[in-house]
């Protein structure tokens, strides 16, 4: 079997608010939940597959106080059929804005860049044609 990665797992403060972030404005699907002793975890994925998004809620005595994100973790991806829109979904939501979305020319997509509601930074990525000089 070849390697792949297969999940991700970010800790959140409210599981239900970055569940309704990632579902209803960036577009990934529930595809369970699981419930273990000091934490609770949702696991997120796109309808056509690729990486898994599991999101975890931890006990207060496992992980007391905000989430500290280090220097570890940039952004994380997602890929979008429409970045324009997904990126206004997110502002007019109230989540805050870090680039608006444009067409690199170095690479054939369009990017955009919002924090998630625990201030994860997340790349609203659009595939956009062929790399130039192709």
């Amino acid at each position: 079997m070849a390697s792949s990665v297969g999940q991700f797992c970010i800790a959140v403060e409210d599981l239900e608010r970055s569940v309704r972030f990632y579902t209803e404005i960036m577009g990934l699907e529930e595809q369970g939940r699981t419930e273990i002793p000091n934490v609770n975890e949702v696991h997120l994925a796109g309808k056509e597959g690729g990486g898994r998004l599991q999101l975890a809620k931890f006990a207060e005595t496992m992980r007391p106080g905000p989430i500290d994100h280090g220097f570890a973790l940039w952004k994380i991806y997602i890929n979008v059929d429409d970045a324009q829109s997904t990126w206004k979904k997110a502002v007019d939501a109230g989540f805050k804005s870090v680039m608006e979305p444009e067409r690199l020319d170095r690479w054939p997509v369009v990017v955009g860049f919002v924090l998630d509601p625990d201030g994860y930074l997340i790349e609203i990525i659009q595939h956009d044609g062929p790399r130039p000089g192709e």
